[in-house]
């Protein structure tokens, strides 16, 4: 196994380029343990930890540039504000050691339907922005994943950073595991308001071949809460629209029986998961409501 070192992003786009079969490493947390089980044995490592650009992020007017190797602790430390539904994700990936090391780029380019940013990134409608010598593009999160483990990168393609919109309404997102810490996800959930456009979007993780949004669920619940004036009345969520939701978002599944757990307890847990995480960003969001229009 040959092990390449770039010192820039122009340098690790030539020697994709040359090698395109070559596997990048940045935080590692994924691949080493891949290689380490002796489930796969690339013939070359791009080692991408010399490349300071991928560690950096910036805050535009309204979007956040993430870099792909920021580690998920500077995401729960500087843009809990900005992505708040990235930011919870991050608290439930593995353990104190893997944040400060693992970024968003790996999870995308492993491409795992378990991956814990997925759910937050769907919700969100991010953008990948990926590179090669040919040039660059943004890949919309929805186009993104193509199969299990697999994405929508060409071989002599990067991830170079992933464009994510500023939350304009609450987000959330709830994970299940088989314990409290260092699990790989059962299932997982991420729901954002948008209350700009009126509309709601979803991300389930570890409940199909690939994570998915729930997009039956959303087009009901776009409709309901347009029709029953509720972004303008700031009123509950009824609970036999909650609970229509939570349904949709479970049949929104299509999971296996593993080790982890079986089929129809993922579906139970995305419907539960559905139904609390909505109500959790309802109540957040009609809590700002009343506080700057005075809705009671």
């Amino acid at each position: 196994m040959d092990f390449l070192r770039p010192a820039s992003w122009e340098e690790a786009l030539a020697a994709k380029a040359e090698h395109p079969t070559a596997v990048p490493i940045a935080g590692g947390t994924d691949v080493m343990v891949e290689i380490n089980f002796d489930h796969r044995r690339p013939e070359y490592l791009l080692d991408l930890n010399r490349v300071t650009d991928l560690t950096e992020w910036e805050v535009g007017q309204d979007s956040v540039r993430l870099g792909a190797s920021v580690p998920y602790t500077r995401i729960m430390e500087h843009l809990r504000a900005e992505l708040p539904g990235l930011a919870l994700a991050s608290h439930t990936v593995a353990s104190p050691q893997i944040r400060n090391r693992g970024g968003v780029g790996g999870n995308l380019g492993t491409a795992s339907p378990a991956g814990d940013a997925h759910p937050a990134l769907l919700a969100a409608g991010a953008e990948v922005e990926v590179e090669s010598v040919r040039g660059s593009r943004l890949i919309p999160i929805d186009e993104f994943y193509t199969g299990v483990k697999r994405n929508a990168l060409a071989p002599d393609e990067l991830i170079r950073a992933v464009h994510i919109k500023k939350a304009d309404g609450p987000q959330q997102y709830s994970k299940v595991g088989t314990r409290n810490a260092m699990v790989i996800a059962v299932c997982a959930f991420g729901l954002a308001l948008h209350p700009e456009t009126r509309t709601v979007r979803t991300g389930i993780g570890s409940a199909a071949p690939t994570p998915v949004r729930a997009k039956a669920a959303e087009e009901f619940l776009n409709a309901a809460l347009e029709e029953g004036g509720f972004w303008d009345n700031g009123k509950i969520i009824t609970p036999s629209v909650a609970k229509q939701f939570a349904d949709l978002c479970a049949a929104a599944c299509n999971p296996i029986d593993d080790v982890r757990g079986t089929a129809s307890y993922r579906r139970h847990a995305v419907g539960i998961m559905a139904r609390r995480t909505l109500t959790w960003t309802w109540e957040s969001y009609r809590g700002t409501a009343a506080r700057t229009e005075g809705v009671a």
